[in-house]
């Protein structure tokens, strides 16, 4: 990349088991593991059960609907790629299946709230598409 190239967002490692979850969500769709074993549903991709450690999971399309657990707001560009898009939010949501995960939050003015019902919006950065979220 040269001085004049603008900066690349920084793209995810969509190999190995987390592949599936990268798909789903170029296809719209956001999708969680659910252990066959035990029942548990988690978020980030893993090959066994977090609770029972059984290899045994299949994936599962969420609703959609979660509410909103804690978030930071970023006034720095830790990654070049950021420093167009300050100041920017980080948090965690809980998916009403139970899967926790990471993601940004499209404020849109409104102030944010713990318990805050939320509404995925999948968004795109160049070729990926992302899991964001939009207050209900």
């Amino acid at each position: 990349m040269s001085a004049h190239d603008p900066v690349a967002f920084p793209m995810p490692e969509a190999t190995g088991i987390g592949a599936h979850f990268w798909a789903a969500l170029r296809d719209g769709r956001l999708e969680y593991q659910r252990c066959g074993a035990c029942t548990h549903n988690w978020l980030p991709p893993r090959t066994e059960c977090p609770k029972c450690l059984a290899p045994d999971f299949a994936w599962q399309q969420a609703t959609g609907r979660a509410t909103l657990i804690s978030w930071v707001v970023y006034h720095h560009g830790y990654h070049p790629w950021y420093a167009s898009r300050l100041p920017y939010n980080v948090a965690v949501v809980k998916l009403v299946e139970g899967p926790q995960m990471i993601s940004n939050i499209i404020t849109q003015g409104r102030e944010l709230k713990i318990d805050m019902p939320l509404q995925l919006v999948v968004q795109r950065e160049g070729d990926v598409a992302l899991a964001r979220f939009q207050p209900l």
